[in-house]
């Protein structure tokens, strides 16, 4: 018989025919010496991709049983995988390549994640690229995210306070000019409810009875009498209704300073001590050399200038407030980074002003001013925030008279700066008004004793009430 199917095979029979003789069963009346004969011979099969080898067809032929099926069995089993793969495997597309993903930018080596804030665009708006349709606050900055092409946006894929991560995708741009159409199932089914047509009158005559006859035995059962309105103790506070309160989530920026304002009263040994500064000199400075500063550098003089220098000369001259504790180490800095605290609408923030010991007046207002501006817009980087060896919070603006600032860690010290108050005050044996200023040093204990903290502020006082200090090094 296996001579026969081979060549049956090689005449070009078909597939299904060969197939079918291959699985016969052998009869009870053949020789097992006959078939097992056969054994190590290979037969042909046809397929639609080809012709397969079968070797050993049979192993060992008993009377009644099938002939070695175990292999013919294996290559059908492959064949119908094969297919199924076949049919199944299809190339992914998104629309032809019409649909691009908007994911979560890179936010920084420091960040994991943030919240989405809001969506600038609505589905169906046109963008182009790099346009901002998303904004994600993290726990420093606000990021945004931008189109990667010009479209129009189909669809967003995620939801406005949703925990996102760099890569992940929150919005689908399709480059085609056709926008999403989300109320279109809605308009439908608008349509199928207006083309049914109405029950007759008939039928709601006869559904109104039905009702009042329902309803007739509730009315027939007696009502259980109201409880009395619980009565309030003279002692029990009386409380504004919830409905007079809002309950809104914090933001990220919000969380993370609250943090860390917490872990800086429960680490440092916090003491605060505190000076007042005759700015009488300070502000004849400015006045008398405000216009010609402008026209050569192109940027207003101010007081934060004036308090960076002094705050960058005792840092020089008391370099322990410069340092700061790491474990059973003192780590002393031998560059100035002061940090100012900025205000901004969604929270404290806090940029850099990096090497500032190298830096003139000019300078150091130009970069305040850069960074302050960025700060407000939410443009500044993560980069910019990140480092600072002494901080500088200038609450006068705000109208401080007085206040204890909160050392911002891994810093050891705060410098605090508050309003100008014209006061009297005593010069020459005469009480005369002067512009006075009370500032503040907070300081971490544990590093810097409280002589090495008035020594500071003491400096600060005598470059602030007398600048030509900061010329003579004196």
């Amino acid at each position: 018989m296996l001579g026969a199917l081979r060549r049956k095979a090689a005449t070009g029979g078909s597939s299904a025919s060969v197939l079918g003789k291959s699985l016969q069963v052998i009869r009870p009346s053949v020789s097992a010496s006959r078939v097992s004969s056969n054994a190590g011979k290979e037969i042909l099969l046809l397929q639609p991709r080809g012709i397969v080898r079968v070797r050993n067809f049979s192993h060992l032929v008993l009377p009644g049983c099938s002939a070695g099926l175990t292999k013919t069995r294996d290559v059908f089993s492959s064949i119908q995988s094969e297919t199924i793969m076949q049919k199944s495997r299809r190339a992914f597309s998104s629309g032809d390549g019409e649909l691009v993903d908007a994911v979560v930018p890179f936010m920084g080596e420091s960040i994991t994640d943030g919240t989405l804030a809001t969506f600038l665009k609505k589905p169906g708006d046109r963008v182009s690229a790099d346009e901002p349709i998303a904004q994600i606050e993290t726990d420093k900055v606000t990021i945004d995210v931008v189109s990667p092409q010009d479209g129009v946006i189909q669809e967003y894929v995620a939801k406005e306070g949703d925990t996102v991560e760099p890569g992940v995708k929150i919005a689908v741009i399709s480059k085609s000019a056709e926008g999403a159409a989300p109320a279109a199932p809605a308009e439908k089914k608008s349509e199928k409810a207006a083309s049914e047509p109405s029950p007759p009158p008939e039928a709601v005559k006869e559904d109104k009875p039905k009702a009042k006859v329902e309803a007739s035995p509730a009315v027939e059962k007696p009502k259980a009498p109201a409880p009395p309105p619980p009565k309030r103790t003279a002692t029990e506070p009386v409380l504004p209704p919830k409905e007079r309160e809002r309950r809104v989530p914090m933001t990220r920026l919000r969380k993370r300073v609250a943090t860390r304002l917490k872990d800086s009263q429960n680490t440092f040994a916090m003491l605060t001590t505190f000076n007042e500064v005759d700015m009488t000199n300070l502000m004849k400075l400015r006045s008398d050399y405000k216009d010609a500063f402008v026209e050569k550098h192109g940027v207003k003089l101010g007081f934060m200038s004036g308090f960076v220098k002094a705050a960058v000369s005792a840092l020089q001259h008391q370099p322990i407030v410069n340092a700061v504790i790491d474990g059973d180490d003192i780590i002393y800095r031998d560059y100035i980074d002061i940090s100012i605290a900025v205000g901004t609408p969604k929270g404290l923030v806090v940029p850099v002003v990096r090497d500032a010991e190298k830096m003139n007046f000019a300078e150091i207002e130009k970069t305040i001013n850069g960074l302050a501006k960025k700060a407000t817009d939410g443009t500044i980087s993560i980069d910019e925030m990140a480092g600072g060896s002494f901080t500088i919070s200038n609450g006068g603006v705000y109208g401080s008279l007085l206040s204890t600032p909160i050392i911002n860690p891994p810093q050891s010290a705060i410098l605090g700066m508050h309003s100008i108050v014209s006061r009297p005050m005593v010069v020459g044996g005469n009480v005369v008004p002067r512009p006075m200023m009370y500032i503040a040093l907070t300081y971490d204990h544990r590093l810097i004793d409280g002589r090495e903290a008035v020594f500071f502020l003491r400096r600060i006082k005598d470059v602030v009430e007398d600048p030509r200090r900061l010329l003579l090094d004196v």
